[in-house]
């Protein structure tokens, strides 16, 4: 930005005012992350604004209690990352970009630290015009077009979820990008034989049957009809009944409905469409298996959650997979390769005590790894480096 000088605004009240915009109106990891961040932030250290794109939406209400701005230049028409960037686009991000810098400057904004795609796109410009300082947090693929090509030039520091979604380009805010785990409320706890009779009511199974969980939206990266096989195989190699649960929006969904058709075409096992439960780990301690075959996950919010309520896991040798589940934590299978999934989940149901020794053994690893307190103290000590005057 030729002939704009960074420009540190003074702190408010003493405490310099950090800025976490939202993209859209769908919740997601990212916002349970931010969550988790803000619940264990010392706030007599910032002052901490929250600017939802929808005022009165699904995450604003989610963050009801801390302080809320309306988004200065929210669009009736979003930038959505991936799609064809044209002329009307780039008039558009332009001047939303300047509207949200003047309101940048008006709240005197330290460091704007934004969470997803969308809201890299709409907010990293206006923070470069503003002065202010920006943390790009990548919770995505590694090779994503904006980490690449807008975060070394935009960014004053970049953090990603795991060793998987960092950068392989190492060339200007890339250079210095680090890891933080997500933060995890590691104290979580749930009665495993209520939920687990609970679901089996629901779904009118039998005492005997294997739950196997899929938890997250139904899309083709998530591979929920490699889930479905999945279960249909280890169906086929079980001497006990197998169901298959899977959590999620169904219309949260690039499939159409090939997955619907899949269910119905199954020869063994069974798959219910459980829609979304809430609080998620719960329903996952009703589980025997979590079954993810998930593509390129950067770190699956679930895999952690099983390991703290002792559900054991079972998932692709992909993406953060295996970062989440090092030190035996799970079991690993190749990716797209459903009679691999159901072998490895067949062999551990067989063997109890190698069972209960891997429960143990993810439920200490998680909560060394993954607690809030530890992100927050990571993320503390960059705001304190980028938000200082």
């Amino acid at each position: 930005m030729t002939g704009l000088a960074p420009r540190v605004p003074a702190p408010v009240e003493g405490r310099p005012t950090i800025c976490l915009p939202f993209s859209g109106d769908e919740l997601g990891g990212s916002h349970v992350s931010v969550r988790g961040l803000l619940e264990g932030l010392d706030h007599e250290r910032y002052r901490i604004i929250l600017v939802p794109e929808v005022s009165g939406g699904k995450i604003a209400r989610s963050f009801a209690g801390y302080e809320q701005k309306a988004d200065p230049a929210r669009s009736s028409r979003p930038f959505v990352p991936g799609e064809p960037f044209g002329l009307l686009k780039a008039v558009q991000a332009l001047s939303g970009a300047m509207k949200r810098a003047r309101f940048l400057r008006c709240e005197g904004v330290a460091l704007v630290h934004t969470n997803d795609g969308r809201t890299h796109a709409s907010w990293a410009l206006a923070a470069r015009i503003a002065g202010a300082r920006l943390l790009w947090h990548h919770r995505g693929d590694p090779e994503a077009k904006g980490l690449r090509h807008v975060a070394p030039v935009l960014a004053s520091q970049v953090v990603t979820v795991s060793r998987f979604a960092l950068p392989s380009t190492k060339r200007g805010a890339l250079s210095t990008a680090q890891v933080v785990y997500s933060p995890f409320n590691t104290a979580i706890q749930a009665d495993r034989a209520s939920m687990r009779a609970r679901i089996l009511q629901r779904i009118g199974a039998s005492e005997d049957t294997v739950l196997c969980g899929y938890f997250g939206n139904f899309i083709s990266r998530k591979r929920p009809l490699e889930f479905v096989a999945a279960v249909e195989r280890l169906a086929e190699r079980s001497e006990r009944p197998v169901a298959g649960l899977m959590f999620g929006d169904e219309s949260n969904t690039d499939l159409g409905d090939a997955l619907p058709r899949r269910i119905e075409a199954m020869r063994r096992g069974a798959v219910h469409m459980m829609g979304y439960c809430s609080p998620g780990h719960e329903w996952l301690a009703g589980c025997d298996l979590l079954l993810v075959p998930a593509a390129r996950e950067p770190l699956g919010r679930t895999l952690v959650e099983a390991m703290l309520v002792g559900t054991l896991v079972v998932a692709t040798d992909s993406g953060g997979n295996a970062e989440a589940l090092h030190g035996g934590c799970g079991v690993l299978c190749p990716l797209d390769d459903p009679d691999a999934m159901a072998a490895a989940a067949a062999e551990l149901l067989a063997d109890g005590v190698k069972a209960q020794a891997m429960r143990e053994v993810a439920s200490a690893q998680a909560r060394l790894r993954f607690s809030s307190e530890h992100h927050v103290r990571q993320i503390s000590r960059i705001y304190d480096r980028l938000a200082s005057p």
